[in-house]
């Protein structure tokens, strides 16, 4: 027996998905094979329950990953219990694949699916994907990073005038959209909204160095940290590649993992 179901989306209308818009959602795009088969071989292990949209985004399929095969570059997903839903998907020229993965979203496309057979059950197979969407946004989850293990940015702010001014200050907050900067007094002046820091580099513990230009998007009220006076800054990354996005992820997720045991450990 399938789990896949099929259904028709009852207002008839179709469904817009983040991965038809690549130019908006570029710094979240994956397009490394090899990272792209860990996310797919991901959603296998986990069973994860994958929406497959078609006709025009009109209608859609409940289905899951079962194979993903890299040697034959090959994805394979179960089928519906529907004949004529099965019909319809292997008509379509292009499934759009919807999922989550760490409280992710996770989306990609596949071109004309093929009826094939896994474990003697009929399933769908296609070509790999040539990249695949990670969405995490701010409003997902923002990390405070650790006092014990500070984390900072270093990059460069132009003046008015075009002179270079260098960047050496801590981050506060950090997520895959962007990080809350540490500012002091001077330096917050020197940030007003839409000013750029290019050639931000952020070295994450454990992981490697991120690297990304930031837009400063708002500016906090004045605080106070260890005696000292500073105003949060945030900031938006401005094209971070799908892999730095990965590799971020990472660090985030180990950090609220580390963080979480502690806390289970003083209960």
């Amino acid at each position: 027996m399938h789990e896949a179901d099929s259904r028709m989306l009852t207002d008839g209308q179709p469904v817009r998905l983040e991965i038809e818009r690549p130019d908006e959602h570029a710094r979240f795009l994956l397009r490394s094979r090899i990272e792209i088969i860990a996310v797919l071989r991901s959603l296998v292990q986990r069973r994860s329950l994958v929406t497959a949209y078609f006709d025009q985004g009109r209608s859609f399929l409940l289905t899951s990953i079962v194979d993903v095969d890299a040697d034959a570059s090959r994805i394979v997903i179960d089928s519906g219990r529907e004949e004529a839903v099965n019909h319809a998907v292997l008509l379509a020229e292009r499934v759009f694949l919807v999922s989550t993965l760490d409280k992710v979203k996770i989306q990609f496309s596949l071109g004309r699916l093929s009826p094939t057979q896994n474990g003697g059950l009929a399933a769908f197979a296609a070509a790999l994907p040539g990249q695949l969407l990670r969405l995490q946004r701010r409003e997902y989850f923002r990390l405070t990073t650790p006092v014990t293990r500070p984390v900072r940015l270093v990059a460069t702010l132009r003046r008015t005038d075009g002179s270079a001014l260098p960047v050496d200050t801590s981050i506060l907050d950090i997520s895959g959209g962007g990080v809350g900067l540490m500012a002091t007094p001077s330096l917050a002046a020197l940030l007003p909204r839409g000013q750029r820091l290019d050639d931000g580099r952020i070295s994450l513990p454990e992981e490697g160095l991120l690297t990304a230009s930031l837009l400063v998007c708002n500016k906090g009220e004045e605080a106070t940290r260890g005696g000292a006076r500073y105003f949060r800054v945030g900031c938006e990354f401005i094209g971070l590649t799908g892999a730095r996005m990965n590799m971020l992820q990472r660090y985030i997720t180990r950090i609220e993992r580390e963080r979480k045991a502690r806390l289970s450990g003083m209960a």
